[in-house]
């Protein structure tokens, strides 16, 4: 899968890890096509009694189904983010209809996170930061360069970078939702 496979047209969600706290910010803005539907979506959100956020880039209603799905997983292994990665990433890759979904999911715990595609990666970032969607290249670029250069919060990183990709991304607005663990 190249790259442009990867990205999806439509949203930025970001993970800043920074000391003991991580955050996960996502911007709100729904596209169809080239017209902008919703301005406030909220495509992070927690999971499993507020230990797991959980952002996604792609199909809203694909990305609820692998919230769901991940949410299972999360129960069936009593909140083991690895596992649940894991084996969603294994139903996804080999179930005829999750194979279709269109999504990335970015899963973070207080100590790990993953990007989960549909093709069966499971990719934890060697840094502190990893971002998925179609602004990702610029906020993972501005947090990278916050986090060399600055004392800010893992949340003021997020929410700065972000600031970035959404005046260089047209799929991405400034209408952030930011989650914290």
């Amino acid at each position: 899968m190249n790259h442009n496979e990867m990205t999806f047209r439509g949203t930025t969600i970001l993970m800043v890890r920074r000391g003991d706290k991580v955050a996960v910010a996502g911007d709100g803005q729904v596209t169809m096509g080239d017209m902008v539907m919703k301005h406030h979506a909220k495509k992070v959100r927690k999971l499993y009694q507020g230990k797991i956020i959980v952002g996604f880039a792609g199909s809203t209603a694909d990305a609820l189904t692998l919230f769901e799905r991940l949410e299972a997983k999360l129960e069936k292994h009593q909140g083991n983010l690895t596992r649940a990665v894991v084996e969603l990433a294994k139903d996804w890759r080999t179930d005829k209809m999750l194979r279709r979904l269109e999504a990335l999911l970015l899963a973070v715990d207080a100590t790990s996170a993953f990007l989960v595609s549909g093709t069966g990666d499971v990719i934890e970032p060697d840094e502190g930061v990893m971002a998925i969607g179609s602004g990702s290249p610029y906020a993972l670029a501005a947090a990278r360069a916050l986090m060399g250069h600055t004392q800010l919060s893992a949340a003021d990183i997020c929410r700065e970078a972000m600031k970035i990709a959404g005046s260089l991304c047209v799929y991405t607005n400034e209408e952030v939702v930011i989650e914290e663990l």
